[in-house]
C-alpha cells in the first residue's frame, strides 16, 4: 500500500483524524474529503480545514445539504434535542449518511486514480448505528466495485477498537496530543475535550481516561 493513493472520509473528529494519521503512515499519497450537510455546528468543517492545512493534505469539501433535507435529526436541526433512549437509535443517527458519504468518496477517488478509502466507522462503540457495522462496509465495498467496475478497498482501522484503544492507536502513531487538542468530536461544537456533557464527549472522555489509566499503570 505504501506506493498507492488513499482518500480519508474526514470530519476533523477524533476517529477520522486518527484514521488520517494511519493513512499517512500507510500510503504514499493521501487526501481527505469532508461533507457539508448543514450539520449542527459549522465548527466541524473549520476544524477539518485547519487540520488538513496543518498536515499539508489536499482537502475536498462536498456539498451534501440534500441530506439535511432528507433526514432531519439532532445533528442537522437545532430544534431536535440530542437524546439516547433505551432500545432506540440515538437522535443523532442520520439515515443513509455513511452510505452516501462512502459512495461519493468512491466517485471522487476514481476520478483521482485512488483505490483506497479510509473511514473511521467502528462496530465496538457505534451507538447502534447500522451503517457503522463491518457487514455494511463489506457489502458496500462489493457494490461500489460492481457499480463503477473499479477495484476499491475500504479500510476501517477502528472497526474493532473501543475508544480507549483508539486513543492508544493515536499514541502509537505519534498523534495523541494532536488528536486530543485539535480535533472536534463534541456535538455542541467544542474543540478538544469538548463540552463534557453530550454523548460524544462522554464516550470520548471515558475512553481517554481508560487509556491514560492503563498507560500510567503500565509505567508504574
Amino acid at each position: 500500500m505504501k506506493n498507492e493513493k488513499a482518500l480519508v472520509v474526514f470530519s476533523g473528529g477524533q476517529d477520522s483524524t486518527t484514521c488520517l494519521f494511519w493513512a499517512l503512515k500507510n500510503f504514499r499519497e493521501v487526501e481527505v474529503v469532508t461533507f457539508d450537510y448543514n450539520q449542527r455546528h459549522k465548527e466541524e468543517i473549520e476544524c477539518a480545514k485547519e487540520i488538513a492545512a496543518e498536515l499539508n493534505v489536499p482537502h475536498t469539501i462536498l456539498d451534501m445539504s440534500l441530506l439535511n433535507q432528507l433526514a432531519p435529526n439532532a445533528l442537522t436541526r437545532d430544534d431536535i434535542s440530542i437524546e439516547e433512549k433505551e432500545g432506540e437509535l440515538p437522535s443523532t443517527f442520520v439515515d443513509g449518511r455513511n452510505l452516501l458519504f462512502l459512495t461519493f468518496v468512491a466517485i471522487v477517488a476514481k476520478q483521482k486514480g485512488a483505490r483506497h478509502i479510509i473511514t473511521g466507522v467502528c462496530e465496538t462503540d457505534f451507538s447502534g448505528y447500522p451503517d457503522c457495522r463491518d457487514v455494511f462496509v463489506k457489502s458496500l465495498n462489493v457494490t461500489l466495485n460492481l457499480s463503477m467496475d473499479y477495484n476499491f478497498v475500504i479500510h476501517t482501522p477502528l472497526m474493532w477498537l473501543d475508544k480507549a484503544e483508539t486513543w492508544e492507536l493515536a499514541d502509537e502513531l505519534g498523534a495523541f496530543e494532536f488528536v486530543r487538542e485539535k480535533t472536534l468530536t463534541c456535538y455542541n461544537g467544542v474543540k478538544g475535550d469538548g463540552c463534557k456533557e453530550c454523548p460524544a464527549c462522554h464516550l470520548r472522555n471515558k475512553g481517554l481516561q481508560e487509556y491514560v489509566s492503563k498507560k500510567e499503570g503500565a509505567v508504574n
